[in-house]
Protein backbone atom coordinates (compact mmCIF):
# COMPACT_ATOMS: atom_id res chain seq x y z
CA UNK A 1 0.00 0.00 0.00
CA UNK A 2 1.30 3.43 -1.11
CA UNK A 3 2.05 5.91 1.60
CA UNK A 4 -0.26 8.95 1.28
CA UNK A 5 2.58 11.29 2.03
CA UNK A 6 4.62 9.83 -0.81
CA UNK A 7 1.66 10.21 -3.15
CA UNK A 8 1.27 13.83 -2.25
CA UNK A 9 4.98 14.49 -2.80
CA UNK A 10 4.88 12.81 -6.21
CA UNK A 11 1.84 14.83 -7.25
CA UNK A 12 3.53 18.05 -6.17
CA UNK A 13 6.67 17.16 -8.12
CA UNK A 14 4.61 16.40 -11.23
CA UNK A 15 2.79 19.72 -10.96
CA UNK A 16 6.07 21.56 -10.58
CA UNK A 17 7.50 19.81 -13.63
CA UNK A 18 4.40 20.61 -15.67
CA UNK A 19 4.53 24.22 -14.53
CA UNK A 20 8.15 24.48 -15.68
CA UNK A 21 7.46 22.65 -18.93
CA UNK A 22 4.35 24.38 -20.18
CA UNK A 23 4.77 27.72 -21.96
CA UNK A 24 2.10 29.86 -23.64
CA UNK A 25 3.20 31.90 -26.64
CA UNK A 26 0.86 34.79 -27.47
CA UNK A 27 -0.18 35.65 -31.01
CA UNK A 28 2.08 38.72 -31.13
CA UNK A 29 5.08 36.77 -29.80
CA UNK A 30 7.52 34.14 -30.99
CA UNK A 31 9.32 31.67 -28.70
CA UNK A 32 13.07 31.23 -29.23
CA UNK A 33 14.04 28.00 -27.44
CA UNK A 34 17.56 27.41 -26.11
CA UNK A 35 18.60 23.90 -25.09
CA UNK A 36 21.74 23.83 -23.07
CA UNK A 37 22.63 27.24 -24.50
CA UNK A 38 21.94 26.42 -28.16
CA UNK A 39 18.98 27.61 -30.19
CA UNK A 40 16.95 24.59 -31.28
CA UNK A 41 13.97 26.38 -32.84
CA UNK A 42 11.37 29.10 -32.82
CA UNK A 43 7.98 28.26 -31.38
CA UNK A 44 4.78 29.59 -32.94
CA UNK A 45 1.88 31.01 -30.88
CA UNK A 46 0.02 28.50 -28.70
CA UNK A 47 0.67 26.05 -25.87
CA UNK A 48 4.25 24.80 -25.99
CA UNK A 49 6.13 22.28 -23.83
CA UNK A 50 9.84 22.45 -23.08
CA UNK A 51 12.15 20.36 -20.93
CA UNK A 52 12.53 21.91 -17.51
CA UNK A 53 16.02 22.92 -16.38
CA UNK A 54 17.30 22.04 -19.86
CA UNK A 55 15.38 24.32 -22.20
CA UNK A 56 14.91 28.06 -21.92
CA UNK A 57 12.43 30.09 -23.95
CA UNK A 58 12.75 33.80 -24.84
CA UNK A 59 9.61 35.43 -26.20
CA UNK A 60 10.33 38.68 -28.14
CA UNK A 61 7.31 40.76 -29.16
CA UNK A 62 6.58 41.38 -32.82
CA UNK A 63 4.44 44.46 -32.10
CA UNK A 64 5.53 47.90 -33.26
CA UNK A 65 7.45 49.58 -30.47
CA UNK A 66 7.23 53.34 -29.91
CA UNK A 67 10.55 54.70 -28.73
CA UNK A 68 11.03 58.39 -27.86
CA UNK A 69 14.42 59.85 -28.77
CA UNK A 70 15.65 62.26 -26.13
CA UNK A 71 16.30 65.88 -27.02
CA UNK A 72 19.72 66.33 -28.59
CA UNK A 73 21.76 69.54 -28.61
CA UNK A 74 22.83 70.00 -32.21
CA UNK A 75 24.84 72.66 -34.03
CA UNK A 76 23.51 73.13 -37.55
CA UNK A 77 25.56 73.71 -40.67
CA UNK A 78 25.17 77.49 -40.30
CA UNK A 79 26.38 77.35 -36.64
CA UNK A 80 23.03 77.68 -34.87
CA UNK A 81 22.55 75.72 -31.64
CA UNK A 82 19.18 73.94 -31.43
CA UNK A 83 17.55 71.15 -29.45
CA UNK A 84 15.89 68.40 -31.47
CA UNK A 85 13.63 65.66 -30.08
CA UNK A 86 12.23 62.82 -32.17
CA UNK A 87 10.30 59.57 -31.96
CA UNK A 88 11.00 56.24 -33.71
CA UNK A 89 8.75 53.29 -34.52
CA UNK A 90 10.28 49.85 -35.11
CA UNK A 91 9.39 46.18 -34.91
CA UNK A 92 11.14 42.78 -34.90
CA UNK A 93 11.00 40.92 -38.19
CA UNK A 94 13.47 38.14 -37.27
CA UNK A 95 13.13 36.88 -33.67
CA UNK A 96 16.28 34.75 -33.93
CA UNK A 97 18.53 37.74 -34.81
CA UNK A 98 16.83 40.01 -32.29
CA UNK A 99 17.65 37.58 -29.50
CA UNK A 100 21.02 36.22 -30.65
CA UNK A 101 22.69 39.09 -32.55
CA UNK A 102 22.19 41.90 -30.01
CA UNK A 103 22.06 41.87 -26.22
CA UNK A 104 19.23 44.39 -25.77
CA UNK A 105 17.67 45.41 -29.05
CA UNK A 106 15.55 48.22 -27.55
CA UNK A 107 18.55 49.94 -25.98
CA UNK A 108 20.64 49.38 -29.10
CA UNK A 109 18.03 51.02 -31.36
CA UNK A 110 17.68 53.91 -28.93
CA UNK A 111 21.39 54.68 -28.88
CA UNK A 112 21.86 54.40 -32.63
CA UNK A 113 18.80 56.64 -33.14
CA UNK A 114 20.24 59.41 -30.95
CA UNK A 115 23.58 59.45 -32.76
CA UNK A 116 21.92 59.31 -36.16
CA UNK A 117 19.63 62.23 -35.39
CA UNK A 118 22.59 64.28 -34.20
CA UNK A 119 24.71 63.53 -37.28
CA UNK A 120 21.97 63.96 -39.88
CA UNK A 121 20.44 67.18 -38.53
CA UNK A 122 23.91 68.73 -38.22
CA UNK A 123 24.35 68.44 -42.01
CA UNK A 124 21.51 70.92 -42.73
CA UNK A 125 21.17 74.62 -42.05
CA UNK A 126 18.38 76.04 -39.95
CA UNK A 127 16.11 77.03 -42.83
CA UNK A 128 16.30 73.54 -44.31
CA UNK A 129 15.58 71.92 -40.96
CA UNK A 130 12.43 74.01 -40.54
CA UNK A 131 11.20 73.67 -44.13
CA UNK A 132 12.42 70.21 -45.20
CA UNK A 133 11.55 68.14 -42.14
CA UNK A 134 10.06 65.20 -44.13
CA UNK A 135 13.30 64.88 -46.08
CA UNK A 136 15.34 64.80 -42.86
CA UNK A 137 12.96 62.23 -41.31
CA UNK A 138 13.38 59.94 -44.30
CA UNK A 139 17.15 60.25 -44.17
CA UNK A 140 17.26 59.40 -40.45
CA UNK A 141 14.95 56.40 -40.97
CA UNK A 142 17.12 54.99 -43.75
CA UNK A 143 20.30 55.22 -41.67
CA UNK A 144 18.76 53.67 -38.54
CA UNK A 145 17.20 50.92 -40.63
CA UNK A 146 20.55 50.11 -42.22
CA UNK A 147 22.19 49.82 -38.80
CA UNK A 148 19.41 47.73 -37.23
CA UNK A 149 18.79 45.37 -40.14
CA UNK A 150 21.47 42.84 -38.97
CA UNK A 151 19.64 42.71 -35.64
CA UNK A 152 16.40 41.53 -37.27
CA UNK A 153 14.70 44.90 -36.66
CA UNK A 154 12.86 47.07 -39.18
CA UNK A 155 12.37 50.80 -38.54
CA UNK A 156 9.00 51.88 -39.90
CA UNK A 157 8.95 55.61 -39.13
CA UNK A 158 11.10 58.35 -37.60
CA UNK A 159 9.60 61.77 -36.95
CA UNK A 160 11.11 64.96 -35.54
CA UNK A 161 8.54 66.11 -32.99
CA UNK A 162 10.17 69.17 -31.42
CA UNK A 163 12.74 71.79 -32.44
CA UNK A 164 13.74 74.29 -29.76
CA UNK A 165 15.38 77.49 -30.98
CA UNK A 166 17.30 80.12 -28.99
CA UNK A 167 15.35 83.22 -28.05
CA UNK A 168 17.41 85.51 -30.29
CA UNK A 169 16.78 83.25 -33.28
CA UNK A 170 13.06 83.31 -32.59
CA UNK A 171 13.09 87.12 -32.77
CA UNK A 172 15.13 87.09 -35.97
CA UNK A 173 12.82 84.55 -37.61
CA UNK A 174 9.81 86.62 -36.56
CA UNK A 175 11.27 89.74 -38.17
CA UNK A 176 12.12 87.79 -41.31
CA UNK A 177 8.58 86.42 -41.56
CA UNK A 178 7.12 89.90 -41.04
CA UNK A 179 9.35 91.35 -43.77
CA UNK A 180 8.39 88.54 -46.14
CA UNK A 181 4.68 89.12 -45.57
CA UNK A 182 5.13 92.87 -46.06
CA UNK A 183 6.93 92.23 -49.33
CA UNK A 184 4.10 90.00 -50.55
CA UNK A 185 1.54 92.62 -49.54
CA UNK A 186 3.36 95.31 -51.50
CA UNK A 187 3.61 93.07 -54.55
CA UNK A 188 -0.10 92.30 -54.41
CA UNK A 189 -0.93 96.00 -53.99
CA UNK A 190 1.30 96.91 -56.95
CA UNK A 191 -0.40 94.28 -59.11
CA UNK A 192 -3.77 95.69 -58.11
CA UNK A 193 -2.66 99.24 -58.99
CA UNK A 194 -1.39 98.02 -62.36
CA UNK A 195 -4.68 96.33 -63.22
CA UNK A 196 -6.63 99.32 -61.90
CA UNK A 197 -4.57 101.72 -64.02
CA UNK A 198 -5.25 99.63 -67.13
CA UNK A 199 -9.00 99.67 -66.48
CA UNK A 200 -8.94 103.40 -65.71
CA UNK A 201 -7.16 104.01 -69.02
CA UNK A 202 -9.88 102.14 -70.87
CA UNK A 203 -12.55 104.10 -69.00
CA UNK A 204 -10.80 107.39 -69.82
CA UNK A 205 -10.81 106.49 -73.52
CA UNK A 206 -14.53 105.81 -73.41
CA UNK A 207 -15.29 109.02 -71.48
CA UNK A 208 -13.19 111.07 -73.91
CA UNK A 209 -15.41 109.83 -76.73
CA UNK A 210 -18.60 110.46 -74.73
CA UNK A 211 -18.08 113.43 -72.32
CA UNK A 212 -21.60 113.15 -70.99
CA UNK A 213 -20.62 109.80 -69.43
CA UNK A 214 -18.45 111.61 -66.89
CA UNK A 215 -21.34 113.87 -65.90
CA UNK A 216 -23.62 110.85 -65.47
CA UNK A 217 -21.01 109.16 -63.31
CA UNK A 218 -20.71 112.28 -61.16
CA UNK A 219 -24.48 112.43 -60.78
CA UNK A 220 -24.52 108.79 -59.73
CA UNK A 221 -21.88 109.41 -57.07
CA UNK A 222 -23.79 112.41 -55.75
CA UNK A 223 -26.92 110.27 -55.58
CA UNK A 224 -25.10 107.69 -53.51
CA UNK A 225 -23.78 110.39 -51.19
CA UNK A 226 -27.24 111.89 -50.76
CA UNK A 227 -28.62 108.53 -49.59
CA UNK A 228 -26.33 108.63 -46.54
CA UNK A 229 -27.79 112.03 -45.51
CA UNK A 230 -24.45 113.77 -45.16
CA UNK A 231 -24.46 117.37 -44.01
CA UNK A 232 -21.54 118.31 -46.29
CA UNK A 233 -21.25 117.40 -49.97
CA UNK A 234 -18.12 118.18 -51.97
CA UNK A 235 -18.84 118.75 -55.65
CA UNK A 236 -16.21 117.48 -58.08
CA UNK A 237 -14.29 120.04 -60.14
CA UNK A 238 -15.61 118.83 -63.54
CA UNK A 239 -19.16 119.35 -62.35
CA UNK A 240 -18.42 122.90 -61.17
CA UNK A 241 -16.70 123.66 -64.47
CA UNK A 242 -19.76 122.41 -66.32
CA UNK A 243 -22.06 124.62 -64.23
CA UNK A 244 -19.76 127.62 -64.84
CA UNK A 245 -19.75 126.97 -68.59
CA UNK A 246 -23.55 126.82 -68.66
CA UNK A 247 -23.81 130.07 -66.68
CA UNK A 248 -21.37 131.87 -68.98
CA UNK A 249 -23.29 130.62 -72.01
CA UNK A 250 -26.58 131.98 -70.65
CA UNK A 251 -25.00 135.34 -69.87
CA UNK A 252 -23.62 135.56 -73.40
CA UNK A 253 -27.01 134.80 -74.93
CA UNK A 254 -28.72 137.44 -72.80
CA UNK A 255 -26.10 140.03 -73.72
CA UNK A 256 -26.54 139.39 -77.42
CA UNK A 257 -30.32 139.64 -77.14
CA UNK A 258 -30.10 143.10 -75.50
CA UNK A 259 -27.48 144.59 -77.87
CA UNK A 260 -28.79 147.93 -79.49
CA UNK A 261 -29.84 147.96 -83.12
CA UNK A 262 -27.29 150.60 -83.97
CA UNK A 263 -24.54 148.06 -83.72
CA UNK A 264 -25.99 146.43 -86.80
CA UNK A 265 -25.29 149.61 -88.85
CA UNK A 266 -21.62 148.88 -88.57
CA UNK A 267 -22.21 145.68 -90.50
CA UNK A 268 -23.48 147.57 -93.65
CA UNK A 269 -19.98 148.03 -94.87
CA UNK A 270 -19.43 145.87 -97.95
CA UNK A 271 -16.14 144.58 -96.59
CA UNK A 272 -17.86 143.37 -93.46
CA UNK A 273 -21.01 141.94 -95.07
CA UNK A 274 -19.26 139.81 -97.62
CA UNK A 275 -18.65 136.91 -95.25
CA UNK A 276 -21.80 137.25 -93.09
CA UNK A 277 -24.46 134.52 -92.97
CA UNK A 278 -27.69 134.89 -94.92
CA UNK A 279 -29.76 135.42 -91.78
CA UNK A 280 -27.63 138.39 -90.80
CA UNK A 281 -27.84 139.92 -94.31
CA UNK A 282 -31.66 139.63 -94.28
CA UNK A 283 -31.74 141.39 -90.95
CA UNK A 284 -29.63 144.24 -92.33
CA UNK A 285 -31.93 144.69 -95.35
CA UNK A 286 -35.08 145.29 -93.27
CA UNK A 287 -36.28 148.97 -93.41
CA UNK A 288 -35.95 151.20 -90.35
CA UNK A 289 -39.54 152.19 -89.64
CA UNK A 290 -38.66 154.03 -86.50
CA UNK A 291 -36.41 156.55 -88.25
CA UNK A 292 -38.97 157.61 -90.96
CA UNK A 293 -41.60 159.01 -88.64
CA UNK A 294 -39.49 161.85 -87.21
CA UNK A 295 -38.61 163.05 -90.75
CA UNK A 296 -42.33 163.42 -91.65
CA UNK A 297 -43.02 165.45 -88.55
CA UNK A 298 -40.17 167.84 -89.27
CA UNK A 299 -41.49 168.36 -92.82
CA UNK A 300 -44.93 169.28 -91.56
CA UNK A 301 -43.49 171.84 -89.17
CA UNK A 302 -41.62 173.61 -92.01
CA UNK A 303 -44.74 173.95 -94.17
CA UNK A 304 -46.68 175.36 -91.32
CA UNK A 305 -44.08 178.02 -90.70
CA UNK A 306 -44.08 179.10 -94.41
CA UNK A 307 -47.89 179.47 -94.45
CA UNK A 308 -47.77 181.76 -91.47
Amino acid sequence: MVDPITTVIVVIIILIILGLSIRIVNQYERGVVFRLGKVIGIKEPGLRIIIPLVDRMVKPSLQIITMPIQSQKIITEDNVSIDVAAVAYFKIVDPYKAVVEVENYTRAVNQISQTTVRSVVGQFNLDEILSETPKINLRIKELIDNHSEPWGISVTTVEIKDITLPENMKRVIGLQAEAEREKRAKIIAADGEYLSAAKLGEAADIISEHPIALQLRIMQVLNQIAVEKNSTIIFPAPLMNSITDISNFLKTENAEATTPRKNLDLLKNDDVTENQPKAVLDLLKTPKTESTEPKETTGNVDTKKSEE
